[in-house]
């Protein structure tokens, strides 16, 4: 039975699934998801409650959580491009590093995103300062990183790179990189030129328009 991807274009965690499923050439169904809609909502809640997205369907089994679903698709797929070491300390160190994108890039990232939505006349400028801090440090690291190889946890494109694409390609909207970090910014230029990348970039174009930051998006992703 065919993969089932409920997702949203415009949504970072979806983009890492994405990537990864591209990186692996498996055929999918994607299932766009308009959380916005009560009854696509309901629907979604019913397969998984906490309403979180992107949710993949694999014949019935429920996949949920961007790692998760990473490393069932590679489990269930031995055949398919590995995005995880088979050597064991290779392997956490693309776990470490793709949690590292999550927690440090991809959770400040969406907190700043999530203060615009919410339209405060006065956003929160504690959770603000915190958030813009934390991305400050998680770019340190993250040029530190690369400095010395093509990829964020090895010489191989692996789930940590699945991981880092779509933080970084949002959170430099709001935080832009240092000038003093031209590491993280070839790395991040060599992820766009990843084809995996940038086929779910040109997939998202048509929704950028719903950005809360696009008017600081780049002309080359609104063209």
């Amino acid at each position: 039975m065919a993969l089932v991807l409920h997702y949203h274009p415009l949504s970072s965690y979806c983009h890492k699934v994405l990537i990864a499923l591209y990186e692996m050439r498996l055929a999918f169904e994607p299932r766009l998801l308009n959380l916005g809609d009560p009854q696509a909502r309901a629907e979604h809640l019913t397969r998984w409650p906490t309403g979180k997205m992107p949710l993949l369907d694999d014949g019935g089994r429920i996949v949920s959580e961007t790692s998760i679903i990473i490393e069932h698709l590679q489990q269930r797929n031995p055949e398919a491009v590995p995005l995880l070491p088979v050597d064991t300390q290779a392997r956490l160190d693309a776990r470490l590093w793709d949690r590292l994108c999550d927690l440090y890039v991809m959770t400040p990232m969406q907190s700043l995103v999530a203060q615009r939505l919410r339209g405060q006349a006065e956003p929160d400028a504690r959770a603000v300062g915190e958030a813009r801090a934390t991305l400050t440090m998680a770019y340190g690291l993250i040029d530190q990183q690369v400095k010395e190889g093509a990829w964020l946890a090895g010489p191989a494109f692996s789930q940590a790179d699945c991981a880092a694409a779509p933080a970084l390609f949002y959170a430099r909207t709001i935080v832009p990189f240092d000038a003093g970090q031209p590491a993280l910014a070839a790395y991040f230029e060599r992820l766009l030129d990843r084809p995996s990348v940038g086929r779910v970039v040109d997939e998202a174009r048509p929704f950028f328009q719903y950005y809360p930051y696009k008017e600081a998006l780049e002309p080359r992703f609104t063209n």
